[in-house]
C-alpha cells in the first residue's frame, strides 16, 4: 500500500491541474456516434472473369498477381479482412483453379468498364476472358441445365444490298445535301440536271426525323451514317435506304468509319465526359472502349478551361486495314490494336514533343515529327507496326513547323518545313520528299525562296504535285508550281550484237526532282486535284475571297477561268467528271451573313456549268465514295487493254442519252408541229369535201382546176443601194 502522504499529494495535483484548466471543458455530456460506411447492399461493384486457366496450387499465387496486375490498370481493387482483392476459387477434387476469379472494385463505374474493356481479352495465346457482372452471375446460377430451352432460330432475314448503287447502269455518282431541315440523295451522271434517289419520305410519313445534324459517308460509299444528337448515330444503307443499326451516344457531333468500314468512333465534343469518344464494331454494334476527349497529361493543371483558349483535341487515326487505332499523347503515341482496343505491347510508343503523326493510307508505317528539344534537334520519324522499327529519321534545324502530306498511294511523303534565321526574325520553306518504295527511302530537299501556302499530290498513281508559293504570304497575287518526282531523259544505246554498229536514243525515266510548270499571277489559296489526276482546280475560297476557280489541265495546258462567289468548298466526285462548289454555313452557327450566298453549283472537270442551286440555309454536300478497284493492278490493266472496247459503249451510251435529252428538250415544239398537221389535215380534207358545193354556187367554175388558169412570168429588178466613186 502506498503511503498517505503520497495519496494527499496526487489529490492535491489533480486539484491544481482541474483548477488550471477549468473553463477548457464543456458541460455539454457525451455522446458519441460513430458514422459507420454505408452499408453496400448489392454486389454492383464485383465482376466474374471466366476463362482464365486452370492451375495447380504451386501457381496459384503467382497467377493471382498476374490477374491484379491486369484488372488494377482499370480501378482500384477492394479487399476484406484476411481475404485477398482477387479471389480464384481452388477445387480439393481435381486439386486446380475453377478457371474463373471474383474481382471487387470501388465503384461501380469502374466494375462496368471493366467489363467493356477486359471482354473477350487475350490473356494468352489459348484464352480469352469473358467478363459478367457479379449480379448477373448470380442469376446465371439459379437456372439449372434442365430448365434451359434452345431458343428457336430467328427468321432469316436477308441484309440489303449495301453496293446496289454500284449497280447503276448509267454509271452515275451520288451526292447528298443538308439544307435546312432537310436530307436529300441525289444522283448525278454529269450530263443531265440532279435527279432524288431518297429524301427520307418513310421518315416523314412516321413522323420522325431520320438526321438532324450532319451525315456521313463510310469510305467505300456501303454505308450512311446520320445524327441525331438525341439518340446517336444511325446507320443507313441498301437500296431504300433501310436502318441498319443504331449506336447510342448522347450529343453525337461527330462520327469516323475505319478505312475498311469494320469500325465506327463517335464523339459528343464534351470534355467533362469520361466517355466522350466511342467505338463501336459495326457488324455486332458492341461498344469496344471508351475514351475522354483529351488524353490524360495532354492539357496542362495551369490551362484556362475557358473553351477558346482550350486547344483542340487531338484525333483518332485509322491505319489503312483498320488493324490498329492510334491517338497523340502528350510525348506519346498510343496505338491499340483491334478488336481488343488494348495498347500494343501494353505500352504507348514514346515520342517526346510530338506535334503530329499519320498513318499511310497504303501501309502500317506511321510518321510523325517532334520539334527541336534541348541540344535534340528536330525529326521526322517513319515507324513501322507492330514491329515499330525506325524505318527512316530525318534530323532537321531551325525548325518553326511542319506540315505533313502523304501521296494518296502511299508511293511518296512530303513534308513542309517552315525554318527560321538564328534571329527568329525571318523565315522561310523548303520540302522534304520521302521515297517510299526504293531501298532504304532516300530523302531530296527541295528549297524555295518564297512562302509555301499549299501543298499537293497528283492522285491515281501520279508521280507530279503541286504548291502554292509567294514571296509574300499575304500577297494576292501567287505562283502555282508542278513538279515532278521522275524526270525523262534520253540516252544513246550502242548496239554490238550486229555487224554495223548502230545507236539509238531511248527515253529512260530518272527518279529525280524537276519543274514542270509555273503559273504566275494567281489569285488561289486552295489546290484541288482531280481523283483521275491530269485536272486541277486553282480556287480562290473564304469569305474575303474572290471565288475565282481555274481549271487547268496540266497534259494539255489548258485553262478555264470560272467564279463562284463566297465559295468555302471544292468537291470533286469520285470519278473526277463532275466537281462541286459550296457555300455553306456552320449547322449551329447562329445567324450566317452571307446567307442569301448559300448554295453550290455543279461543273464539268471542263469548268462548264453543269447546274445551280440556292437554299435559304445550306449545311453540307457530300459525294457518295467508291472503292478504288483500279488501284489493283489486275483490273487496272485489264481496263487499259480493253479501253477502246469501253470507249465504244460509252459513246454508244451518250449519243442514247443525248438523244434522249434532245427528245426531251423538243417535246413541246413537237407537239406543237404535232397539232398544226393535224389541224392542217383536218382543214384540207373539209376544203375537199365542199369542192362540190362551191362548183355548184359557181355555176359549175371549179376555181381549184389549174387548167383555167394562164401563168405569166414578170421579173421585177429593185436597186438596194448605189455608190459613186471619182476617179
Amino acid at each position: 500500500m502506498a503511503p498517505l502522504s503520497d495519496v494527499v499529494m496526487a489529490d492535491t495535483t489533480l486539484e491544481d491541474e482541474s483548477a488550471d484548466l477549468d473553463g477548457y471543458f464543456s458541460e455539454t455530456p457525451l455522446d458519441p456516434q460513430p458514422k459507420y460506411p454505408r452499408l453496400r447492399e448489392t454486389f454492383e461493384t464485383a465482376i466474374v472473369i471466366t476463362n482464365l486457366p486452370k492451375v495447380p496450387e504451386s501457381k496459384v499465387e503467382k497467377l493471382t498477381k498476374v490477374v491484379r496486375k491486369l484488372v488494377s490498370r482499370i480501378g482500384t481493387l477492394v479487399s476484406g479482412e484476411g481475404k485477398s482483392d482477387v479471389q480464384l476459387p481452388f477445387d480439393e477434387t481435381t486439386k486446380v483453379t475453377c478457371g474463373f476469379a471474383v474481382v471487387e472494385f470501388s465503384t461501380a463505374d469502374e466494375a462496368n468498364q471493366a467489363v467493356e474493356v477486359l471482354q473477350n481479352y487475350m490473356f494468352d495465346k489459348n484464352h480469352a476472358l469473358q467478363v459478367t457482372p457479379y449480379e448477373q452471375a448470380l442469376q446465371l446460377q439459379a437456372h439449372s441445365e434442365e430448365e434451359f430451352t434452345e431458343p428457336e432460330p430467328a427468321p432469316f432475314k436477308a441484309m440489303p444490298n449495301t453496293s446496289h448503287w454500284l449497280e447503276d447502269p448509267g454509271q452515275r455518282d451520288q451526292f447528298v445535301i443538308r439544307q435546312g431541315r432537310e436530307t436529300v440523295v441525289y444522283w448525278s451522271d454529269a450530263k443531265l440536271e440532279p435527279t432524288i434517289d431518297y429524301d427520307g419520305e418513310r421518315e416523314k410519313k412516321l413522323g420522325v426525323a431520320w438526321c438532324e445534324y450532319y451525315v456521313h459517308w463510310s469510305p467505300h460509299g456501303s454505308l450512311f451514317a446520320t445524327m441525331v444528337p438525341s439518340k446517336g448515330a444511325i446507320l443507313w444503307g441498301g437500296k431504300n435506304y433501310e436502318k441498319l443499326g443504331r449506336f447510342a451516344h448522347e450529343g453525337v457531333q461527330h462520327v469516323l468509319f475505319s478505312p475498311q468500314e469494320n469500325y465506327l468512333i463517335t464523339n459528343n465534343m464534351n470534355r467533362d465526359d469520361a466517355a466522350a469518344i466511342k467505338v463501336f464494331h459495326i457488324n455486332t454494334g458492341d461498344l469496344l472502349r471508351e475514351f475522354p476527349l483529351y488524353p490524360k497529361g495532354f492539357l496542362d493543371e495551369n490551362m484556362s478551361r475557358n473553351s477558346e483558349d482550350m486547344p483542340p483535341p487531338p484525333p483518332f487515326q485509322w491505319s489503312h486495314d483498320d488493324q490498329f487505332l492510334a491517338r497523340m499523347g502528350k510525348d506519346i503515341i498510343s496505338i491499340y490494336e483491334t478488336p481488343t482496343m488494348s495498347l500494343l505491347d501494353k505500352r504507348s510508343l514514346t515520342a517526346d514533343g510530338v506535334c503530329e503523326f499519320q498513318f499511310s493510307p497504303k501501309a502500317n508505317i506511321l510518321a510523325y515529327w517532334a520539334p527541336e528539344l534541348g541540344n535534340a534537334p528536330a525529326h521526322v520519324d517513319l515507324i513501322e507496326l507492330p514491329s515499330r522499327k525506325k524505318l527512316r529519321q530525318k534530323n532537321l534545324f531551325n525548325v518553326s513547323k511542319c506540315s505533313m502530306v502523304w501521296h494518296p498511294d502511299g508511293d511518296f511523303f512530303g513534308v513542309k518545313v517552315t525554318r527560321h534565321t538564328k534571329s527568329k526574325k525571318t523565315l522561310y520553306n523548303n520540302l522534304e520528299l520521302f521515297r517510299m518504295n526504293e531501298p532504304g527511302i532516300p530523302v531530296e530537299m527541295l528549297d524555295s525562296k518564297d512562302a509555301i501556302m499549299a501543298f499537293a499530290w497528283e492522285p491515281n498513281h501520279g508521280t507530279r504535285f503541286a504548291m502554292i508559293h509567294a514571296e509574300n504570304p499575304s500577297s494576292t497575287k501567287v505562283n502555282v508550281t508542278f513538279y515532278d518526282m521522275q524526270k525523262k531523259v534520253e540516252v544513246t544505246v550502242k548496239n554490238n550484237n550486229s555487224k554495223k554498229k548502230t545507236q539509238k536514243t531511248e527515253t529512260v525515266i530518272v527518279n529525280e526532282v524537276n519543274k514542270a510548270l509555273t503559273l504566275e499571277g494567281k489569285q488561289c489559296n486552295c489546290i484541288f486535284w482531280s481523283p483521275a489526276g491530269q485536272h486541277i482546280i486553282l480556287a480562290s475560297l473564304g469569305d474575303s475571297a474572290s471565288g475565282t476557280l481555274e481549271f487547268f489541265d496540266v497534259e494539255n495546258k489548258t485553262l478555264t477561268v470560272k467564279e463562284h462567289y463566297r465559295a468555302n468548298q471544292v468537291s470533286w466526285d469520285p470519278s473526277g467528271r463532275t466537281v462541286a462548289t459550296v457555300v455553306s454555313q456552320p449547322i449551329s452557327g447562329g445567324h450566317f451573313k452571307f446567307a442569301m450566298d448559300n448554295g453550290y453549283n455543279l461543273w464539268s472537270f471542263q469548268g462548264k456549268q453543269l447546274h445551280q442551286q440556292s437554299f435559304e440555309a445550306f449545311y453540307q454536300l457530300q459525294w457518295r465514295p467508291r472503292q478504288d478497284l483500279l488501284s489493283q493492278d489486275e483490273i487496272r490493266t485489264k481496263v487499259i487493254k480493253n479501253l477502246k472496247k469501253y470507249e465504244r459503249e460509252f459513246d454508244k451510251a451518250d449519243k442514247k442519252i443525248a438523244r434522249q435529252r434532245y427528245l426531251e428538250e423538243t417535246k413541246g415544239k413537237r407537239m406543237l408541229r404535232s397539232n398544226y398537221r393535224e389541224t392542217l389535215a383536218y382543214l384540207t380534207a373539209l376544203r375537199d369535201e365542199q369542192r362540190s358545193e362551191r362548183m355548184y354556187l359557181n355555176d359549175g367554175y371549179d376555181s381549184e382546176d389549174e387548167t383555167k388558169y394562164t401563168t405569166k412570168d414578170y421579173t421585177v429588178e429593185t436597186i438596194l443601194s448605189t455608190k459613186e466613186e471619182v476617179v
